[in-house]
């Protein structure tokens, strides 16, 4: 009887496997429309719908530097209906910001990375700087006068800033918006100074001469902006600030369906279409296997945990 209850539930197991999806799937994201979590998520969403033959749509949910996300997504039913395309600030920086109520490392199933890259250090035309050395004199003869912005309290951005602070011993202000897209609208109205943005915010808008490219954070040239130096050898040995997006569901989606998703989902960034859609943006795919994505989230809440203590990062 026993084998009999077991093979039948085997069985059913399997039968819900072959149905998966029989509906919708959301991509929840934690920042605003426009900013460069949305766009990822929607640029792969219509590729990732059609292998599986079901609409993927994307749910913003803003605020609190991707808590309200991670939050929804941890709480959500782990039955492969709800990813999550996270940044390194809700899985690696916020719980050193905030007593939270979930683990991301646990309470989250690594699916696959999706991109890594450099954020770029933009001005306005507006300020009388070419290069980053320029940018850090002028902010160093007027201390406090200048900002930065990015896309939120312990986002990538703001964690590039604060360990160039750090570097070059600088006061800059910084200002954080609810995503990507708010913040490159503030740069554009002149609120802000400078803004660590992502090569989505920011890259047709360098192209465009509306802002100026002074580095990049990453620890090479961006293949996308050759010609801009990055911070390291703009006279900062040593730094370096990567922004990366990656897939999650909730901790206990079954195993069968995460590998499923896995598969499905480099498929999709693999794909020609993708990959020409985020080079247009600046961005190269980078998946891979869910352990190489849960190692890496592991290292970077280590390495920006200490960022956070040392530069004294509070929310607000």
């Amino acid at each position: 009887m026993k084998k009999l209850i077991a093979f039948a539930g085997m069985l059913f197991s399997g039968i819900c496997f072959a149905q998966y999806p029989n509906k919708p799937i959301t991509t929840v994201v934690g920042f605003a429309p426009g900013g460069g979590t949305d766009t990822v998520s929607r640029i792969v969403a219509k590729t990732l719908g059609d292998q599986l033959g079901q609409q993927v749509l994307t749910d913003n949910r803003a605020g609190a530097g991707g808590n309200i996300a991670t939050d929804f997504v941890v709480r959500a039913p782990a039955d492969g209906y709800t990813l999550y395309l996270a940044n390194v600030g809700a899985i690696a920086v916020n719980p050193h910001l905030l007593p939270l109520h979930y683990d991301p490392l646990t309470d989250l199933a690594p699916i696959t990375m999706a991109v890594v890259f450099p954020n770029l250090v933009v001005v306005q035309p507006s300020v009388p700087a070419n290069t980053l050395a320029e940018f850090i004199k002028l902010a160093r003869d007027n201390p406090g006068k200048y900002t930065y912005g990015s896309s939120g309290i312990g986002g990538a951005g703001h964690l590039a800033g604060e360990l160039l602070k750090m570097m070059a011993k600088v006061d800059l202000v910084h200002v954080p918006f609810k995503g990507g897209g708010p913040a490159m609208q503030a740069m554009l109205g002149g609120q802000i100074h400078s803004y660590f943005a992502t090569p989505v915010a920011a890259g047709p808008h360098v192209k465009a001469g509306k802002v100026k490219a002074l580095a990049t954070t990453g620890p090479k040239r961006d293949p996308f902006m050759a010609d801009v130096p990055t911070v390291a050898e703009s006279g900062y040995q040593g730094y370096q600030a990567t922004n990366w997006y990656g897939y999650y569901a909730p901790a206990k989606t079954p195993k069968d369906i995460l590998e499923r998703l896995n598969r499905e989902i480099v498929k999709a960034l693999n794909s020609a279409e993708v990959k020409d859609l985020l080079g247009k943006q600046g961005l190269e795919a980078a998946p891979g296997t869910p352990e190489q994505l849960a190692a890496f989230g592991k290292s970077e809440f280590d390495t920006w945990g200490k960022v956070v203590k040392e530069a004294g990062i509070k929310p607000q």
